[in-house]
């Protein structure tokens, strides 16, 4: 065999070698793209998780906030209608005393108690 004839045969081989190790690494690469695509879904899919999540005690802490203004409207209502009820009875009371005949005796006599008591 010539000298020629080995140097192609080496310059082949290398060549070989190279496309060889060229392929390795592409199928390499190309596994560690995949991989990355898969660690890529399962983030975006935790993140909606966490999104839908996180909409979901949103959506529950607006509903107890708005509870919370009704329940403060209705007692603050309330409070107000007791008031009113409260005024009506002082009224209604004092107009007792007005027309009431017996109240001046009465008023003598409790007058009168106390003095005795002192």
């Amino acid at each position: 065999m010539s000298t020629v004839a080995i140097v192609l045969i080496v310059i082949a081989a290398l060549i070989l070698v190279a496309l060889l190790v060229a392929a390795a690494r592409r199928r390499t690469s190309e596994r560690e793209v995949v991989a990355r695509r898969h660690l890529v879904t399962e983030h975006r899919e935790e993140a909606e998780a966490r999104n839908l999540s996180a909409d979901k005690e949103a959506a529950a802490a607006e509903e107890r906030a708005a509870r919370a203004r009704r329940e403060a409207a209705e007692a603050e209502e309330r409070a107000r209608a007791a008031a009113r009820e409260r005024e009506a009875a002082s009224a209604h009371a004092r107009h007792a005393d007005e027309i009431d005949p017996d109240a001046e005796a009465r008023d003598r006599e409790e007058a009168r108690e106390s003095e005795q008591t002192r």
